[in-house]
C-alpha cells in the first residue's frame, strides 16, 4: 500500500521553531512527545525540524534563568537528537545572554557541533546591552537568532524578563546583518502591535507559529512584511501550524504559488547558514544559488 501524501503538499517545508524533550527535563514520558512529533512531521511533510532545548525545562533551574550547567545541558541533548536524525533535524543554541562569557562559548561550541542558529528565550529583555555580543557572534557565524516574543507586552510577569516586538526592532537596527526571528505570532497577545513595529525593519522576519488562528492574523501579517518575511513554524502545536499553511494560501492578499515557497522554505534558506539546512537548496537572500562553504 502507497504511503499516504504528505497533508502540507510535497514541496520543501521548514519548521523554523520547533522544540524537544530530555530525560533530564523532568517528564518520565520525555521520548513519546518526541517520536509524536516526529511522526507529525513525516505525516505533515516537514522537511526539517530546527529545534531548541531550553535547559532543564524549569526542573534544576528556572526555566528562563538557567544555569549554564542546565544551559549546556540542553544544548548536547539536543545535538545529540541532532545526530540521531541528522536528515531531519538541525539545532538551536540556547543561550542565557546574563551569562556572557558562557553565552559566547556555547555559541562557538554548538556551532562547531552543528548548529544553525541561536535561540533567545525571556533571559533578558530583547533590546538589553547584554545581546550585543550575542548578536556579533550571530553575525559572525551567519546564525539567525529566533528570540522568544509577547506580542505587546504591557506588564512585566514574574519568572521571565519578556520582549516585544519593538524591543526586539530596538536590537535589530543596533545589527542591521543579522537576520532575527520574532517567534510565535499566534502565541499570545496583540499581534497588531507587533506587525505595526516590525513592518519597516527588514532584517525582522516573522515566524507563524503558535496556537493561536485568529481570522485575519495572517492577512494582516502579510500586509505588514510580506511573504519574503514569513517563516513558517509549528512550536508546540503542530496541527495549528499545518492549518495556518493551508489558510495562509487563501489569505488576502492572495499569495501565488512562488510565494508560498518563500514561506514554506525559500526564507529560512536566506537566512541560516548556507547548506546547513538537509533537504533545503542553499540561497542567498536574492534568491540565487549560494555558494556553500564551510563555517
Amino acid at each position: 500500500m502507497p504511503e499516504p501524501a504528505p497533508l502540507a503538499g510535497t514541496e520543501p517545508l521548514v519548521d523554523v521553531h520547533a522544540h524537544f524533550l530530555h530525560a533530564r527535563g523532568g517528564r518520565r514520558d520525555w521520548e513519546t512527545p518526541n517520536r509524536a512529533r516526529m511522526r507529525a512531521g513525516a505525516r505533515i511533510g516537514i522537511t526539517v525540524h530546527i529545534a531548541s532545548i531550553l535547559g532543564t525545562w524549569g526542573h534544576t533551574s528556572p526555566t528562563y534563568f538557567p544555569s549554564p550547567a542546565d544551559v549546556t545541558l540542553g544544548n548536547d541533548e539536543m545535538l545529540a537528537i541532532q545526530d540521531r536524525d541528522p536528515e531531519r533535524v538541525r539545532t538551536y543554541a540556547t543561550v542565557n545572554p546574563n551569562d556572557t562569557a558562557h553565552a559566547l562559548e556555547e555559541i562557538a561550541r554548538c556551532g562547531e557541533r552543528g548548529a544553525v542558529g541561536v535561540k533567545l528565550a525571556a533571559s533578558r529583555r530583547a533590546d538589553d546591552p547584554l545581546l550585543d555580543p550575542i548578536a556579533a557572534a550571530a553575525e559572525r557565524r551567519h546564525f539567525p537568532i529566533l528570540h522568544h516574543i509577547w506580542q505587546h507586552r504591557t506588564r512585566d510577569w514574574p519568572g521571565q524578563e519578556i520582549s516585544d516586538g519593538a524591543d526586539l526592532v530596538r536590537l535589530a537596527l543596533r545589527h542591521p546583518r543579522v537576520s532575527f526571528i520574532l517567534a510565535h505570532i499566534g502565541g499570545g497577545g496583540d499581534y497588531r502591535h507587533t506587525f505595526a513595529a516590525v513592518a519597516d525593519i527588514p532584517n525582522v522576519y516573522l515566524d507563524l507559529s503558535g496556537s493561536g488562528v485568529d481570522r485575519g492574523m495572517l492577512d494582516d501579517a502579510v500586509r505588514a512584511v510580506g511573504a519574503r518575511r514569513l517563516l513558517w513554524g509549528s512550536d508546540i502545536t503542530m496541527e495549528t501550524g499545518l492549518a495556518k499553511l493551508r489558510a495562509l494560501e487563501f489569505a488576502e492578499p492572495r499569495l501565488n504559488a512562488d510565494a508560498m515557497r518563500d514561506v514554506r522554505w525559500r526564507n529560512a534558506a536566506r537566512i541560516f547558514p548556507p547548506g546547513t539546512l538537509p533537504g533545503i537548496p542553499a540561497l542567498e537572500r536574492d534568491g540565487k544559488v549560494a555558494a556553500v562553504s564551510a563555517r
